[in-house]
């Protein structure tokens, strides 16, 4: 019998997994892939970016918004979705940086906090993972940490000499990272505006770029998915508290990012099957073992 294909994705705060590789997963459930959502914290200590939501009954009930945003997202997106539970960091600022809140998922034990989603890994059994790189892809202690636990997970999910009571063993095939902005993508959609002749919102930051760690020579797979990027806007705009939607993220027409940028790209971070590089599939290597549907 076919076995269903299964992606997890595992995301610090609610608002990333429709900011982070959110059209990749919607394509991937309109060809009948189950996927799964892993949110580590409630996005408590979030701050309200949208000025239209920066109001004081929205900062009084920010998690019960913040979950509401995220069940409206996951509706649009079409993927379940699952809490680890954890409490949101905040993002320090200041210099120096003040110390996190006590109890913070920032200030956790990776390997303790490993513990559910290994549970979720062994319930779920997805056949691939993805997460963020080592540094988060911007540093935010919830994104590092984030990193680290999905990390762990990866690694004992699958050995049923560790942690026994969370689960019949389970090992996915492969871990991803989610590529963020590179500066060929950026550049792309620069200079896709200039020609179209409209004011391109990327300049200061093509400028300021020589600063970025820019980890383009990182990516492995490229997923055409610019069909579904209309989905993943809808996802973005769900989270009212976190996106303006007269702001920044929709400057760029949608036509000339499919055009000019139609996928979204991921590194290979972790594979135990045979998938050559470069991949259009996060599957590559894994159809063929499994015989999926």
């Amino acid at each position: 019998m076919a076995e269903q294909l299964r992606l997890m994705t595992v995301h610090a705060h609610p608002d990333d997994e429709s900011s982070k590789g959110a059209a990749t997963m919607a394509k991937y459930i309109a060809e009948g892939v189950k996927v799964l959502v892993a949110t580590c914290t409630g996005g408590e200590r979030g701050s309200v970016l949208n000025p239209k939501m920066d109001r004081p009954e929205v900062l009084a009930d920010i998690t019960n918004i913040r979950r509401a945003e995220m069940d409206r997202a996951r509706e649009i997106l079409g993927v379940d979705q699952a809490w680890l539970g954890f409490v949101d960091s905040g993002l320090p600022e200041g210099d120096p940086l003040p110390p996190l809140p006590e109890g913070c998922f920032g200030l956790q034990d990776p390997q303790e906090a490993a513990k559910p989603l290994i549970k979720l890994i062994r319930e779920f059994r997805p056949h691939v993972m993805t997460t963020y790189d080592e540094n988060g892809g911007y540093p935010h202690p919830d994104h590092i940490m984030c990193h680290k636990v999905s990390v762990a997970a990866f690694e004992a999910a699958g050995d049923p000499e560790r942690h026994p009571e969370l689960g019949e063993p389970w090992q996915p095939s492969k871990l991803y990272y989610n590529s963020g902005w590179t500066r060929a993508r950026m550049l792309a959609l620069h200079e896709g505006m200039l020609t179209a002749g409209l004011e391109s919102p990327y300049a200061e930051w093509l400028e300021k770029w020589s600063d970025r760690d820019d980890r383009s020579d990182k990516i492995t797979t490229r997923i055409e998915c610019g069909d579904y990027f209309g989905i993943r806007d809808d996802a973005l705009r769900a989270h009212a508290t976190q996106v303006d939607p007269d702001g920044f993220w929709f400057h760029i027409p949608l036509e000339l990012q499919q055009k000019v940028w139609p996928t979204e790209d991921f590194e290979l971070a972790r594979s135990l099957v045979d998938s050559p590089v470069p991949e259009s599939d996060l599957f590559a290597g894994i159809r063929e073992k499994v015989g999926t549907y």
